[in-house]
């Protein structure tokens, strides 16, 4: 297999969970060629409609009687319906049918599929929201049109109910639905690791993939903990656009959200985190210091630390240069002992990842504490 050289070491020590299905390799490879360790954790499938009886009547009944409009919401979707009609041999027979057809787009991703499916796009919804949407159908009238609705795998957004009311003949569209996660396992252990500082970060590509992360959440009792860590910049959650962002904001966690409703988007502003200074930090005497779950960011370079390691170091920064006690350390290590001894050897062991003996201070009688420059502010 060809290996792609990385492209930066933005990423380095950082473990990023991808919560997609669809695409989620294309997304991981990004990720991991800017130094990313990623875990995949599907919070949903996608199962295909491709031989469902009402798909191949709807799609018959429109290239019987061709709409005055197509309303679509995902560009997933869009394609889906397509191969299915090209798999019952019907294909030409719809692309005619719907070449007269204004086309409405939920957003750039429906956009990109109408396109690519070789029709002009009238419209684009570019909050991505089926209000918008909706807001635009009745500014321009819809009684007496005939109306073809792909909808989403979360099923109805209420577009059909509202064209309905306001005089229109509705075609309605399923091509795909979400089903359970491939692993449940995988998805209940990402939201604990979210939670207890074992994970960097954390992707959403879709409104239904962030409610369904957040429920797992939910049941594990981590949505506080979560939200706080988002909060004090020790995990990022990053979503692909506002829409996918919005169930996040509502249950309390900070959401990143990039500027492009796009996956490149969505990578770069990962990468820009990260490689700009933008997760917490703290200003030591040895330089800026961020942890990360493989090890810390020293003064612009990546070190590597053992568990134990990072135990001690995450209390010493939590404290922020207060006096951390050897029992406080003690308590922390993996393999907690009533020797104290066995917090100094840890504290040395630290000091040599760090390769600094200055930015670890010890406090006679008392314990430790970290370094920090005094009078400049914590990233």
């Amino acid at each position: 297999m060809l290996m792609r050289p990385q492209l930066s070491a933005a990423l380095d020590g950082c473990t990023i969970v991808v919560t997609a299905d669809r695409r989620s390799s294309e997304l991981a490879a990004a990720l991991e060629r800017h130094g990313a360790l990623v875990r995949h954790a599907p919070v949903m499938s996608i199962v295909p409609h491709a031989d469902d009886a009402a798909l191949s009547a709807a799609t018959r009944a429109l290239i019987a009687d061709p709409p005055d409009m197509v309303i679509v919401t995902t560009g997933v979707g869009l394609r889906g319906w397509m191969e299915a009609a090209d798999e019952e041999g019907v294909r030409d027979e719809l692309h005619q049918a719907l070449s007269g057809a204004r086309f409405i787009a939920r957003g750039p991703k429906a956009r990109g599929a109408i396109q690519q499916a070789g029709f002009s796009v009238h419209w684009v919804a570019e909050t991505e929201t089926a209000a918008e949407v909706a807001r635009h159908l009745l500014e321009h009238g819809i009684e007496g049109s005939r109306i073809a609705v792909q909808h989403h795998g979360a099923g109805a957004d209420g577009l059909d109910e509202l064209c309905r009311r306001h005089g229109a003949d509705v075609v309605s569209l399923t091509v795909y639905r979400w089903g359970p996660p491939p692993d449940a396992e995988a998805v209940r252990q990402s939201v604990l690791d979210a939670a207890s500082g074992d994970i960097d970060a954390v992707v959403c590509t879709s409104a239904p993939g962030a409610s369904a992360w957040l429920a797992a959440a939910g049941r594990e009792g981590a949505v506080p903990t979560i939200a706080r860590r988002t909060l004090e910049r020790r995990l990022l959650v990053a979503a692909v656009g506002p829409v996918t962002a919005a169930p996040l904001h509502a249950a309390g966690v900070t959401a990143t959200v990039a500027d492009r409703g796009r996956m490149g988007a969505l990578v770069r502003t990962v990468v820009s985190h990260f490689g700009s200074g933008s997760h917490a930090a703290t200003e030591t005497t040895g330089g800026r210091l961020e942890l990360r779950s493989g090890g810390v960011v020293l003064d612009g370079s990546f070190l590597p630390l053992s568990r134990t390691c990072a135990a001690v170091l995450e209390l010493l920064y939590a404290a922020d240069g207060a006096v951390v006690t050897r029992r406080a350390l003690q308590r922390a290590l993996p393999r907690s002992t009533e020797n104290t001894h066995a917090v100094d050897m840890a504290v040395a062991r630290l000091r040599d990842a760090l390769d600094s003996s200055d930015i670890i201070r010890t406090v006679v009688k008392r314990g430790y504490r970290l370094d920090v420059r005094e009078g400049l502010p914590t990233a």
